[in-house]
């Protein structure tokens, strides 16, 4: 959208949109600046903190060799300024403890997580991004980026997406037919190691089967049940199709999701 003049508006927040090969959208919210600003100040404190714990350890070794101790704490530094990030995003599919605490994930713009590759390129660039300090060439670039993406973002191909928190129809969380897969050990255990991408990718699917044409619905589920299957070592009865094989995959996230948020819910004691 643009506006009178032909120019993009400013927005603090947006939206990102993948088509998939079958023709299907996935919206993305994009991250405002001022939670990521947030996230990285969560993230400095904590990195601080993990540097200043190490050189509480190596304090013995700096008094008796200053000038070995000292540059020891220098790459003590580099390494959790920069490995810190790298580490987190790439174990973490996409987040730090910062981007945790305010609900944001890092992701390809294809939608997918990113790995190793994709945060090394993004943080490499984070010197820049800095300057000339709280990352203000970093914000301007977001701001005026369509995808509010900083420097390292536009060099790696990522993009910064709130967590979404998606409301499950009851027909998803008791699929009818035959359901007797929910009940089984390795099932429920692969269910439950599918990352939130995956996992967002699946119920967006289920949600948005009817908006679909017959060819293009075939096609999604087949190849989302083809990815369970040869990816994540689900098994297929062969009684089951390709979609009712992912609407039981949800019904058991919505379950565990659940179980997960009462679990979380505080106990209240009620005294007679």
């Amino acid at each position: 959208m643009t506006s009178a003049t032909g120019t993009p508006p400013l927005r603090l927040d947006g939206t990102h949109t993948v088509l998939t090969p079958e023709y299907v959208e996935f919206n993305f919210v994009l991250a405002g600046l001022m939670s990521r600003f947030l996230a990285w100040l969560i993230d400095a404190f904590v990195a601080a903190l993990i540097a200043l714990a190490i050189m509480i350890v190596l304090s013995f070794t700096m008094v008796l060799f200053p000038g070995f101790g000292s540059a020891l704490g220098f790459v003590v530094w580099f390494l959790i300024d920069w490995g810190y990030m790298i580490f987190l995003e790439s174990i973490w599919s996409g987040q730090t403890i910062g981007k945790k605490a305010m609900g944001l994930r890092v992701i390809q713009e294809s939608g997918v997580r990113v790995g190793f590759y994709q945060s090394l390129l993004r943080n490499l660039a984070r010197p820049i991004d800095r300057l000339p300090l709280f990352y203000l060439v970093g914000g301007a670039s977001a701001l005026f980026s369509e995808s509010q993406q900083r420097l390292g973002d536009m060099l790696a191909g990522t993009i910064v997406v709130r967590e979404r928190r998606l409301k499950i129809p009851s027909a998803l969380e008791r699929p009818e037919g035959d359901t007797s897969l929910l009940n089984d050990s390795d099932f429920r255990a692969r269910v439950g190691r599918l990352s939130a991408e995956e996992e967002a990718t699946l119920f967006s699917a289920a949600l948005r089967r009817e908006e679909l044409g017959m060819e293009a619905r075939l096609a999604l589920f087949a190849t989302l049940a083809r990815r369970l299957e040869d990816e994540l070592g689900f098994v297929k009865p062969a009684h089951l199709s390709d979609e009712k094989l992912v609407l039981l995959v949800t019904a058991a996230l919505a379950a565990r999701n659940a179980e997960r948020r009462k679990a979380a819910a505080p106990r209240r004691f009620f005294q007679r």
